[in-house]
């Protein structure tokens, strides 16, 4: 089946065709570490991830860069008022972001790169432009982008040419500013005193990056100055992901970026997030209050990328229990003893493949997979019930259901054993219901319970939860 991808440059899904045959070069914009990241952020990773899981199985070999923007205003900002070296401020909130991925089950990327560690490549990518003549000094020692010089600047973002042509008379040196509102930008930043010790020496004056040279720099360096796809949120892509096309474009010459793919606005009870609304969260926040990573992650990947998602608690006890049927199939099928197979499971198999892989190649149509995957469980489960599922049969449904994980990454199928006491009262308990000694049968039942394991007598046998 062909893969279908929405282009935010075009505005319309594209037949997904990498510019070398198996390969994708992939880049996704990561976090700027002056803070824990909120709930909004990791729906842009976890979306990522998503599309790259998928890529992966379409065949793909996926060489995937995530940047770590350890230098900008904000970090130099916070790291002062805390005392802190930029490196010590930056490094406590660059090891909380991986630790999270991992929690949500964001795959490594195949490089992560710190800004810090590139600022050679940036300079050397301000001095192209400046030779281009589409860079200059400005009166403060910095030196700008001048985008009424690069033809196309404003395409991606869809800004209308006359204001564009308008709003382009003055030029900023803030990383972020108004949004829709073309300014001459900051490619590096003349030092001041308020960057304190952040200072590296260029040819052009003594000084630092600024926000949108970052990415321009990492991702030519460990992909090319042309690839595949770039993600990130819908807020990046003006100015952050039009600047990017400018410098990099400007430079090389060449296409920058292929396919660009940018997530929704994540809300939470139904309103942007705001601290003065009491509606704000980072990930730890709700981890706090009680809630499971894989439920955080099945919410934030259960709607489409390009549908803005309601976060609500509501919702993440509606994932944890989308969870729990698939762990409970999943259980059933690893407990599964007897039954006579119908000879129906190469059909049942083969339904979850083609809906799940039709849904995905329609630009990541994630709801419409998952809806393929609960009428599988469904039907494998009636099959349990009624005894119509063999162990050759139970296999091969686990294996169906872990290939659909390897998309999405909410299954657990190392559930494990019991342990060795508990394991015996259940075989105590198996004893007396052969005996028809229902009264003790109940009593270790509830016993059992109590330690924390759920008994199910079914038609194939005992099954066991873990509650």
């Amino acid at each position: 089946m062909a893969f279908h991808l929405f282009n935010t440059m075009s505005r319309k899904k594209e037949l997904f065709v990498p510019l070398h045959e198996g390969k994708v070069g992939m880049y996704t914009c990561g976090p700027t570490v002056y803070n824990y990241p909120h709930i909004g952020n990791y729906r842009a990773y976890v979306d990522a991830d998503l599309l790259r899981r998928w890529l992966v199985f379409k065949g793909f070999k996926v060489n995937h860069v995530m940047n770590i923007t350890d230098v900008d205003d904000k970090t130099i900002r916070d790291s002062q008022k805390e005392t802190l070296s930029l490196k010590e401020f930056t490094e406590r909130y660059t090891a909380a972001f991986i630790e999270d991925c991992a929690q949500l089950r964001i795959l490594e990327p195949s490089t992560r790169c710190l800004a810090t560690a590139h600022v050679k490549e940036m300079i050397a990518l301000i001095d192209c432009l400046i030779k281009k003549g589409l860079a200059y000094k400005g009166d403060d020692g910095s030196i700008y982008y001048s985008i009424a010089k690069f033809k196309d600047y404003g395409k991606l973002a869809h800004i209308d040419p006359e204001q564009l042509q308008s709003g382009a008379s003055g030029r900023v040196k803030a990383d972020e500013y108004t949004k829709d509102n073309p300014h001459d930008f900051a490619l590096w930043k003349a030092y001041t005193q308020d960057d304190g010790d952040v200072v590296w020496d260029a040819p052009f004056g003594k000084g630092r990056p600024g926000w949108h040279i970052e990415c321009s720099a990492m991702s030519s360096r460990y992909l090319s100055p042309s690839f595949d796809i770039h993600t990130g949120g819908a807020d990046l892509v003006f100015p952050h992901h039009q600047n990017e096309i400018a410098q990099s474009e400007g430079c090389s010459g060449e296409q920058f970026v292929k396919y660009w793919v940018h997530n929704e606005w994540l809300l939470v009870n139904g309103e942007k997030m705001s601290k003065s609304k009491g509606n704000f969260f980072t990930f730890r926040d709700i981890i706090k209050k009680g809630a499971s990573a894989v439920a955080i992650r099945y919410l934030l990947l259960s709607a489409h990328y390009r549908q803005q998602l309601n976060f609500t608690f509501e919702g993440l006890d509606a994932a944890k229990a989308s969870i729990e049927r698939l762990q409970n199939c999943i259980v059933a099928l690893q407990q599964h003893k007897g039954g006579r197979s119908d000879g129906t499971s190469a059909e049942l198999i083969g339904a979850l493949h083609n809906g799940f892989e039709q849904a995905m190649d329609d630009d990541l149509n994630v709801s419409e997979a998952l809806a393929a995957l609960f009428d599988f469980v469904k039907e494998v489960n009636a099959k349990l019930a009624a005894g119509q599922c063999d162990a050759k049969d139970a296999t091969l449904y686990l294996e169906a259901l872990k290939q659909s994980d390897g998309v999405l990454g909410v299954m657990t199928f190392d559930a494990g054993s019991l342990d060795g006491g508990i394991q015996a009262l259940v075989d105590e308990r198996e004893a007396a219901r052969k005996n028809k000694d229902f009264k003790e049968s109940d009593r270790i039942r509830d016993e059992v319970k109590a330690k924390g394991i759920v008994l199910e007598d079914t038609a194939a046998g005992i099954r066991w939860e873990r509650a």
